[in-house]
């Protein structure tokens, strides 16, 4: 499933999701079905809680917006949704994946050829990151990798999701679906696996980066959503490993988490092709809610020189 998402927004201001129990618990107790006296939109996700294949899932309205809401995976909050704009994301990590992203894959070059973007999601939550694709790249062919199987049966009830071929959601552990995969066959992938606080370590070795490097095309680009502690210990050793592989790499995340000062995500990016940093995007990581900054390859290889990839 997606990991929590950490930065501060307008829904969580001065929160920091990732850390677990750091999140306020629903008042709603432990039943795990949904509240029979909710109300919601006809034809609309319905608010509570929902037993799912890993536990709970928790679906709440935004109350800043009348088309938002909120999942909560074992009550950390894991995607939001706004059902009236696929490409509004309210996670701050996500806005910095996307922003990333169209720097290496300009919308307007990509709808503009035959090419359709091919992006490989390991994590799906409620898919916030690829409803945005499909919004910004509307040809995009995607494949969503969810463990949870209840989980992704519900976020394909609850909110409308783009259908095969341009969406897909295959049910099964990362790891294992990666191996299955062709060679060359994605150009972007995107790792937002958390169990609790952490990625579960085999997805973060060598072995697992490989072959996402195997399955990437030549051009492809790697991002991954690093959970971190003040220590940092997590993303110096995930930096490490993606350098070993690709030629570029690039972190972006906010001056306080990267000075160590607090639990946060950490965004990694690897890639064979340079990773574009031009003025609009560096403008648009510092414009954002919770202004983020950039390191390019030397600046993360620097920082993971000591670090001892797994």
């Amino acid at each position: 499933m997606t990991g929590p998402g950490c930065a501060k927004s307008a829904w969580f201001a001065g929160e920091t999701h990732v850390a677990k129990g750091k999140t306020k618990k629903s008042s709603r107790g432990s039943n795990t079905a949904p509240e029979q006296n909710a109300v919601a939109p006809q034809d609309g996700p319905l608010e509570g809680i929902y037993p799912i294949d890993t536990g709970t899932a928790e679906l709440e309205r935004d109350p800043y917006s009348p088309t938002g809401w909120l999942l909560r995976i074992n009550d950390v909050p894991s995607s939001h949704v706004d059902l009236a704009d696929p490409g509004h994301l309210d996670f701050e990590y996500m806005r910095w994946i996307a922003a990333i992203i169209r720097s290496r894959f300009a919308p307007e070059d990509i709808t503009e050829q035959e090419h359709k973007l091919r992006a490989l999601h390991l994590g799906g939550g409620a898919c916030s990151m690829a409803r945005w694709i499909n919004a910004t790249y509307p040809n995009a062919r995607q494949v969503v990798v969810e463990l949870d199987g209840k989980l992704a049966a519900l976020v394909r009830e609850w909110f409308d999701l783009p259908r095969a071929p341009l969406l897909r959601i295959r049910v099964g552990e990362a790891g294992a679906v990666l191996a299955t995969l062709t060679d060359a066959t994605r150009d972007l992938i995107i790792r937002d696996v958390f169990a609790g606080d952490q990625t579960p370590r085999d997805l973060t070795t060598l072995a697992f980066t490989a072959q996402a490097a195997r399955v990437l095309d030549a051009n492809g680009l790697y991002v991954v959503n690093c959970g971190d502690t003040p220590s940092l210990e997590n993303a110096r050793r995930e930096a490490a490993t993606i350098a070993a592989l690709f030629k570029h790499v690039a972190i972006v995340a906010d001056p306080t988490m990267l000075k160590g000062r607090r639990h946060g995500n950490v965004i990694i990016a690897g890639s064979n092709a340079p990773i574009p940093a031009e003025a609009p995007f560096i403008r648009e990581l510092l414009g954002g809610g919770v202004p983020a900054q950039h390191w390019d390859d030397a600046t993360v290889r620097a920082f993971a020189r000591y670090a001892i990839a797994i």
